[in-house]
């Protein structure tokens, strides 16, 4: 089969290689083969390629954490292969315990965006920060492939959305999204923003998958018993809180790796595949796939992912 393979670590557009005939993978006990429909172009996918993920394959792997694919008698499903047989290729393995039914709703593109942007934004609006209605919602890189996530059901759960982004190109994108206020950072002080939005008061919760400046200015915006979640770092600057400062402004810092929940609490993870599902038969939520590449350009949307170049969700159709 096709497949895009990494012998190497270094940038997604270096160590990438496309290898015509990989071996198909053979289903193990408790595993399926899927053909693969599409896979989503997820951050992760280029620290692996770096060697800077929390999860390292062994070389070579296939990367591609997120799919979309077709079980032998015709059902779409999504789900998370198992390494180091990664989505980008032909045919992936998935473990039967974690196979999710695609929402009709949705097509190939969308449905293979959808587990871990909105399980990710779902865990930490709603398990890790409690999220109320009425409450404020300051959403940074609202108009990237978590953020997005973020913004919808930030707005579905009755919040008023306030958008962080970098360029007026990206401040469009979250504005249709249904942001009530956008920020383009590159021309605005968010901080000063966001107070002057709220009266002072701050935002009750920050979705932070930025971290570095962002985390800094989320923790001088924030409101009174207000909760800042860490998602990631994108900026590629990992920041070191000031527990001083949170004790004083009485906030707190909550961190989101929803990657546990698969094993901690698989329950939970199907109950939100379920709920979302539902969001997205009412048109609640639907991904934002901004661009659908070809199986060959696998290498160049996982770099411009890895640049912070891209809006949406990138996925790459096989």
């Amino acid at each position: 089969m096709k497949a895009w393979q990494v012998g190497e670590l270094g940038m997604p557009r270096d160590v990438m290689r496309l290898v015509e005939d990989v071996p198909q993978p053979v289903p193990g006990p408790g595993q399926l083969l899927v053909k693969v429909r599409a896979a989503a172009v997820n951050f992760p996918d280029a620290l692996m390629c770096l060697g800077m993920y929390q999860i390292k394959p062994p070389l070579p792997f296939i990367p591609g954490v997120e799919l979309c694919g077709e079980l032998p008698d015709g059902e779409r499903v999504i789900g998370n292969p198992v390494l180091p047989g990664g989505a980008f290729a032909e045919y992936a393995l998935l473990d039967a315990g974690s196979v999710f039914a695609a929402p009709p709703a949705l097509d190939d593109a969308e449905a293979a965006a959808l587990h871990i942007g909105y399980q990710t934004a779902w865990f930490a609006l709603h398990r890790r920060a409690a999220l109320r209605p009425g409450e404020t919602l300051l959403v940074h890189a609202a108009a990237g492939g978590v953020g997005s996530a973020a913004v919808q059901l930030g707005k579905a759960a009755g919040a008023t959305v306030i958008g962080v982004v970098g360029g007026a190109e990206k401040a469009a994108v979250a504005r249709e999204l249904g942001a009530d206020l956008v920020i383009d950072r590159k021309s605005e002080d968010f901080v000063a923003a966001v107070k002057q939005a709220t009266g002072g008061r701050g935002a009750d919760v920050v979705f932070d998958p930025v971290g570095g400046d962002a985390y800094a200015g989320s923790t001088r915006c924030v409101a009174f018993e207000g909760r800042i979640v860490v998602i990631g770092f994108a900026s590629g600057t990992i920041p070191a809180p000031s527990l001083g400062h949170a004790l004083v402004k009485n906030y707190s810092v909550l961190g989101l790796h929803w990657g546990l929940y698969a094993s901690k609490d698989p329950q939970a993870v199907r109950a939100v595949h379920e709920e979302l599902g539902k969001l997205a038969d009412q048109g609640v939520v639907r991904p934002l796939v901004s661009e659908r590449l070809p199986f060959h350009q696998a290498a160049d949307g996982v770099q411009r992912v890895a640049e912070g170049s891209t809006t949406g969700r990138v996925v790459i159709l096989t």
